[in-house]
């Protein structure tokens, strides 16, 4: 039959009696340190490790307080907002490739319904495109650059059309990055159309100009 084992601290307190395969087991008071009481002013573990403790805490709070809650950086030293378009020429953007009118209406008819601001414009003869020399002399003019925020939607824009050049570029405002230049659009209507689909209706484009553009066209 198992015998008991106590577990003593100090001289004389037994803090339980567990059964243990007929062994006993008798912890000193060597083993654990003892605490002193509150009132004690001598010699005590617990105001050592109170001192310990607080200043961990402190340091804890500190290192909390600057990593997840980081300080704004001043208005000035606002970095400007990035920027990502394709472009090509404006009679292949907006007259000729089948599927671009219904992939940016798509994209419209779909932020509409989530309530999402728009964040995609079509910029007619951009003046940021003065940036890019090595794309302005492989494009026919005028140009329409397709420019949005959001570069992986732009990514996958540039997969989907044809011809298209594409890069990225900062601006300080919307204003700045959306610029153009007023220019006169003329494009010649077919003489037969046989596509199973009705040709593009004149200026389809105007919804996604940015706000305040003048461009016009002839048709």
């Amino acid at each position: 039959m198992s015998g008991p084992a106590c577990l003593t601290l100090g001289s004389s307190v037994m803090v339980g009696v567990l059964p243990i395969n007929n062994q006993h087991c008798t912890w000193s008071s060597k083993a654990l340190p003892v605490f002193t009481n509150s009132h004690s002013k001598g010699k005590g573990f617990s105001s050592t490790t109170s001192r310990h403790t607080s200043s961990f805490k402190t340091a804890v709070a500190a290192v909390d307080s600057t990593q997840l809650s980081p300080p704004n950086p001043p208005a000035d030293q606002q970095q400007p907002n990035k920027y990502y378009f394709v472009v090509a020429n404006a009679k292949f953007m907006l007259d000729e490739e089948e599927h671009f009118q219904e992939l940016l209406f798509e994209k419209r008819r779909n932020y509409a319904e989530r309530n999402r601001e728009q964040d995609f414009w079509l910029v007619i003869e951009p003046k940021f495109l003065d940036k890019f020399p090595n794309i302005t002399k492989r494009l026919r003019r005028p140009a329409v650059a397709l420019v949005s925020t959001n570069g992986l939607w732009i990514t996958f824009m540039k997969l989907r059309l044809d011809r298209v050049l594409s890069d990225t570029y900062e601006a300080e405002s919307p204003e700045e990055a959306l610029a153009s230049n007023p220019t006169n659009l003329e494009f010649e209507k077919p003489e037969k159309w046989v596509a199973p689909y009705p040709k593009y209706e004149s200026n389809w484009w105007e919804p996604f100009l940015p706000t305040g553009s003048k461009e016009f066209m002839e048709v």
